[in-house]
């Protein structure tokens, strides 16, 4: 069973659980700085955790920003991928951000372009380079 919660950065046991998921994925299997991982936009954005029964599996955040509403930090621990468990997580994430009426978008690497591609998001620009990893900007079309 699926159960998906959203939390504030105060809530250090939630916090530290999505922590241990974005480490894993982001830190040791991508490589990337855990400086970079963890910024200076935590204790603003909405946070979420998901557990499959009882287990924490997957982790996601929102914050507004000068264009809009930026996704961030989607991860899923690799044993969870390709189940269904982000694809809820991000419609659960879309929901509650588009009743802000903003717009929404969000910085997907190339392998997760057609993950986004089939929830609504478009590409826009040219692909970049955030953390060692190319990525692109996408949009969600409303």
């Amino acid at each position: 069973m699926i159960n998906i919660e959203k939390f504030r950065f105060e809530n250090e046991s939630f916090r530290l659980m999505a922590f241990a998921i974005r480490t894993k994925v982001f830190v040791e299997e991508q490589h990337v700085d855990p400086k970079l991982e963890y910024d200076d936009f935590e204790e603003e954005a909405q946070h979420y955790l998901v557990f499959l029964n009882k287990k924490p599996v997957a982790t996601a955040r929102w914050r507004e920003t000068e264009k809009g509403i930026k996704l961030e930090r989607f991860a899923v621990l690799k044993e969870y991928r390709n189940t269904g468990v982000g694809a809820e997580l991000l419609k659960v994430v879309v929901d509650d951000v588009k009743k802000t009426k903003k717009a929404i978008y969000l910085h997907a690497q190339l392998r997760a372009v057609p993950f986004y591609e089939r929830h609504g998001f478009i590409k826009t620009g040219e692909p970049f380079t955030e953390a060692n990893i190319e990525h692109y900007k996408m949009t969600l079309k409303i």
